[in-house]
């Protein structure tokens, strides 16, 4: 375990730098987005290419990983909603509330992360459970956001404003053209390669601390937040829907999935149970706050997983790994 804390500490300590910087006027909140960009933009789509491209193409198209995967997630969409829905929680918060529970921080932490633990093995199912996330949990999650609402403003014009939002995000068209590299074994020309190395190489520190500033902007904002009082139940059961029966959910369906005989060996079985122990996504809180939902309980449920997940997902690595 003491093996574990040691590579797990420094990602947890640049979150808590960022939250400090933030907490403490060093980093203007302003400044945030533009980090948020830099990552999301620039350095972490460098750093999926180049997994994606040194992965072999049969890892990036393991069909038994992405419906495992899959399943999974829509069965944690499907009961965090069903836990929440009441009075007070409708159906935008109760939705971004079940994506948080469902989308594990894989792209800014996770592959980094599972990365410095296992090796670059570890990539391949990173990658193919980010393609999930991104793609059907998350448009299915905005879409089921609208549902309070009518018209043209309904679930179909937002799960087509969500895919249009995948579209245009570059990570999905980062892990395509890494695929598309290994599949034809291409390698980038010297100088391309340096630049797409540099930025790769700042994606997992830059994002880390950007995890913090975005968890303390959202926190130091929750004072502005419409809907009340937060209250420990509002919140805390969806944290621990996230860092406990999801890992534990994607353990046992897995092991359904390979006796059913999917091809999932233990080494890619135990990356998928560690990305689901991951703590929730923190890009979610962002899209909280442009969809109009309750920001401040999302914002709660991502800073008590990255919290707390400091210890949960150490104890998870710490049995799961060989």
């Amino acid at each position: 375990m003491l093996e574990v804390l040691r590579v797990t500490f420094p990602f947890f300590a640049l979150v808590l730098c960022g939250y400090l910087a933030a907490r403490k006027g060093l980093l203007p909140l302003e400044a945030i987005p533009g980090l948020n960009g830099f990552v999301l933009f620039f350095a972490l789509p460098c750093m999926l290419f180049r997994f994606g491209a040194g992965t072999p193409i049969a890892q990036l198209l393991n069909a038994g990983v992405f419906f495992t995967y899959l399943f999974c997630a829509l069965v944690m969409v499907a009961f965090s909603i069903a836990i929440s829905l009441n009075a007070r929680i409708r159906w935008s918060d109760a939705s971004l509330g079940a994506l948080v529970a469902a989308f594990p921080n894989t792209g800014f932490m996770g592959v980094p992360l599972l990365v410095a633990l296992l090796g670059s093995a570890a990539a391949g199912p990173a990658i193919v459970t980010i393609v999930v996330d991104m793609v059907i949990t998350t448009s299915l999650c905005v879409a089921l956001s609208r549902m309070d609402a009518a018209g043209e403003h309904g679930a179909a014009v937002a799960a087509r404003k969500a895919l249009a939002g995948v579209v245009r995000n570059p990570m999905p068209w980062a892990i395509s053209l890494g695929a598309a590299f290994s599949y034809w074994n291409l390698e980038l020309i010297g100088p391309v390669a340096k630049t797409v190395g540099l930025l790769g190489d700042a994606a997992s520190p830059v994002a880390l601390f950007t995890i913090g500033a975005v968890l303390a902007r959202s926190r130091m904002l929750a004072h502005e937040r419409p809907h009340g009082p937060l209250r420990l139940g509002d919140y805390l059961p969806v944290a621990v829907i996230k860092l406990l029966v999801h890992p534990v959910l994607v353990l046992l369906v897995t092991a359904v999935a390979v006796q059913w005989g999917a091809k999932i060996d233990r080494f890619t079985w135990m990356v998928m149970v560690l990305v689901a122990a991951l703590p929730s996504a923190s890009n979610v809180s962002l899209l909280a706050e442009r969809l109009g939902a309750d920001n401040g309980r999302i914002a709660r449920i991502i800073l008590v997983t990255t919290a707390v997940a400091f210890l949960t997902f150490s104890g998870a690595v710490a049995l799961l790994k060989p």
